[in-house]
């Protein structure tokens, strides 16, 4: 089923209640690779439910993978479904009203806001907004990411108009941070929810080609959200307003990170490369601190 434009705009979710414990908080932690060295007690504060901490980040896992129902159709809707085997995940941006509590119960909706024409050779893009709210109806979190429908082009959507990406100062970098990732990380942060066999079955692998299993897109993302924990904000999470930033290459599973940094007040700029094999996985990182 192709895209439809405009009709893709009208379609979202309904509101879905969930619910998350410190048990989610600290998995989500560990899939990061934070409590590595149990004797840190500066990340041993996001794996042990005494004084837990919350990443930003987390909030791209802990509404979990549940059953979402769709908004009702319109009369003369044309419903839209990408080709699920060719899209890949472009970019993502957390933005936090108030900090995460280490638990919770919430109510999220979700919403088609961009639909842009690439060409019928060059894919499309989608953007989608998931926001949360409080049992108080208070705004705690607003995710938006893109999707890069690499089959879906020319469906006759604008061509312009896509937000720029966020541009990473000409200077070298301010400081960087090397984080090490495990062989197995896949294979634990995928109990967040994703369990895509791209990531745990070699074979599977094999055929998307790749020569062995990738790490999540948003395990690299929290991943450069937890560089900037330890290098910026002396692991205080509640320092983070936002985080985006757009995917351009895989990790392997046993890859260093190396996350290149650039402070501007409170904006901060971040690159990820995997310097042995020449990569760059993130591009146009922005985070926004509260102060």
């Amino acid at each position: 089923m192709p895209i439809y434009y405009p009709d893709v705009l009208e379609q979202g979710t309904k509101p879905r209640t969930f619910t998350y414990g410190d048990k989610d908080v600290m998995l989500y932690a560990l899939g990061v690779g934070l409590g590595a060295d149990p004797m840190n007690e500066t990340e041993l504060a996001f794996v042990y439910e005494k004084g837990l901490k919350v990443v930003p980040t987390a909030a791209t896992v802990l509404a979990g993978r549940g059953q979402t129902e769709a908004l009702p159709t319109k009369p003369g809707h044309r419903p839209s479904q990408p080709n699920y085997l060719m899209l890949v995940h472009g970019e993502q941006k957390v933005e936090l009203h108030k900090p995460l509590p280490s638990s919770g119960t919430f109510t999220t909706e979700s919403r088609t806001i961009g639909a842009f024409d690439k060409g019928k050779d060059k894919g499309a893009v989608l953007l989608n907004e998931t926001i949360w709210k409080d049992e108080a109806g208070e705004l705690v979190a607003t995710l938006t990411g893109s999707s890069f429908c690499r089959a879906d082009g020319g469906f006759g959507g604008p061509s312009e108009g896509q937000p720029e990406p966020h541009e990473i100062p000409a200077r070298k970098a301010d400081l960087s941070v090397d984080i090490s990732t495990r062989e197995d990380q896949a294979l634990l942060y995928r109990l967040n929810g994703d369990r895509n066999p791209l990531h745990s079955d070699p074979e599977s692998a094999r055929r998307s080609g790749f020569p062995r299993p990738i790490l999540h897109g948003l395990c690299t993302y929290g991943i450069t959200c937890r560089a900037v924990l330890q290098a910026i904000t002396g692991y205080d999470p509640d320092q983070i307003l936002s985080h985006q930033a757009r995917f351009s290459a895989p990790v392997f599973p046993g890859d260093t990170i190396t996350v290149d940094l650039w402070k501007d007040g409170k904006v901060i700029s971040f690159e990820a490369r995997v310097a042995a094999r020449g990569a760059t996985v993130i591009k146009n990182g922005k985070t926004v601190l509260r102060s």
